[in-house]
């Protein structure tokens, strides 16, 4: 007997798939499997109003035939009851089935194994389908194999995600090779500048300002391709090669996401106030510490907030200061960005806080 109709191949709402009547119709043709009593009432509750495909095999008739398929598994397949009852699973494959895949299926069946496959499968309208198959045995009370369950999955979208994000992975490998070369070029030239002009200490200046550029772009290229990087892997990418080398540093920041666009300004803002720092401030000394907090703040604008924290440095005469050439870099960068710095020299250090407006995050 075959209920399928015109309207049962249209998905329907959950409310409407109790009134499955397969599921009644196999335990009827079954009882010998005990599904009976109560426990009969609860498969066909849970067969007909479960959203998931799912058929069962009968082990022990030639070829491994499908003996029961929900609606589910009727309206993923687009197959009427009577098309599918009666036939092995591989009906559904196709020139794109990995046989590899089929021979895992076939060696679970011989093993009485549980396994999970993912498959290329077709539907009734040619139409193909990645099937994330779930294969397992079901025993009587007696522990006698009964029947093959099977539960199928339509996880097309699932893969093509997966394609987009290793084609991303690959194009941001791709990216970060080319901009390595790009950074290696620029200082190379600007070390046979400083060399041909005699002015090698502004060129290394210059370098180490290419050099921390080059670290957050590195360490963030392979998560640019989502719109938005998570800013903690672009601060300590920049400031950890200071800390090996120049004294102590605390960061303190959660796994806030902000636009790819704001690791320029970041980079460049925090290499300044590290050079600084080993220049004249909390890093010129051995008890010297920077720490480094950040976080994003949510407003009329989305902001990022870094506060960069300097103690155990020399004592600092405020009127004795000058703006030199790294914090023209920082106002001018922060100022181009709509961001702002504000510093505040303490007894022993430098305390600053900068924010940067984050706009669109790209989640």
């Amino acid at each position: 007997m075959n209920t399928d109709d015109e309207s049962e191949r249209v998905p329907s709402p959950q409310a409407n798939i109790r009134f499955d009547d397969a599921p009644e119709r196999f335990r009827l043709r079954s009882k010998d499997d005990q599904f009976d009593g109560a426990s009969g009432v609860l498969f066909e509750q849970a067969m007909a109003q479960t959203r998931m495909a799912i058929c069962l095999c009968d082990p022990h008739t030639e070829d491994v035939p499908i003996v029961f398929a929900n609606r589910a598994f009727r309206h993923l397949t687009g197959y009427s009851e009577d098309e599918i009852v009666g036939r092995n699973c591989r009906f559904l494959q196709g020139s794109g089935t990995d046989p590899e895949a089929v021979a895992r299926i076939r060696q679970a069946i011989v093993d009485e194994d549980v396994t999970v496959v993912e498959l290329l499968n077709y539907r009734k309208n040619g139409t193909s389908f990645w099937n994330a198959l779930h294969l397992g045995p079901i025993y009587n009370s007696d522990g006698e194999l009964i029947y093959f369950f099977g539960s199928q999955w339509d996880v097309s979208d699932v893969r093509a995600a997966r394609a987009e994000e290793r084609h991303a992975r690959e194009m941001a490998r791709e990216l970060s090779h080319r901009m390595k070369n790009m950074f290696s070029v620029i200082s190379s030239i600007v070390n046979v500048t400083g060399r041909e002009r005699g002015i090698r200490t502004e060129a290394a200046e210059i370098n180490s300002r290419i050099q921390a550029l080059g670290r957050a772009y590195e360490t963030t290229l392979d998560d640019a391709s989502s719109g938005s990087i998570e800013i903690g892997e672009a601060i300590r990418a920049v400031l950890e090669p200071y800390e090996r080398q120049n004294g102590s540093l605390e960061l303190d920041g959660n796994g806030a996401r902000m636009p790819f666009t704001t690791v320029s300004t970041v980079g460049l803002v925090l290499h300044e106030l590290a050079a600084n720092a080993i220049k004249h401030g909390a890093w010129s000394t051995e008890e010297g510490l920077v720490r480094v907090e950040w976080k994003p703040l949510d407003g009329e604008e989305r902001k990022l907030v870094i506060k960069w924290i300097e103690t155990g440095g020399p004592a600092v005469d405020e009127s004795s200061l000058s703006d030199g050439t790294g914090t023209a870099i920082v106002d001018r960068m922060l100022r181009s960005a709509g961001g702002t710095i504000n510093r505040e020299w303490r007894e022993d250090g430098l305390s600053a806080t900068i924010e940067i407006p984050a706009g669109n995050t790209g989640k």
